[in-house]
């Protein structure tokens, strides 16, 4: 991943209303959430939830398809997976023993049954 990737990425992320929605995305795995879902279980005006879904697409976090009258948004676990391993690359120079949370977490979130 380049700097500018992760940029426009981390980017994306640090608004609180599309933090939210990434989270949704995320909980729902790869079948994804309708729109209206979404605008529904976080309250989020139809516009507003247009615009950060349009955001966080084109970061490449975010993904959409129609399934008839619906569209359908995912995350993009790719993506996501590439951020998390650019970000923890050079972590500690190397020391297993300083960077094992980050590993942990990583763990624990790759077997985390899915919330629906």
């Amino acid at each position: 991943m380049e700097m500018t990737t992760a940029v426009e990425s981390l980017s994306a992320l640090a608004h609180e209303g599309r933090l939210k929605i990434f989270r949704l995305l995320v909980s729902a795995g790869p079948t994804g959430v309708a729109a209206g879902e979404i605008a529904r279980s976080l309250g989020t005006p139809p516009n507003t939830l247009s615009a950060n879904l349009a955001l966080l697409a084109q970061a490449g976090l975010a993904q959409s398809r129609r399934d008839g009258r619906s569209i359908i948004y995912s995350a993009r676990f790719d993506r996501m997976g590439e951020l998390m391993a650019w970000l923890a690359a050079d972590c500690c120079g190397g020391a297993a023993e300083v960077c094992a949370p980050v590993a942990a977490a990583a763990r624990r979130a790759a077997c985390a049954p899915a919330k629906v």
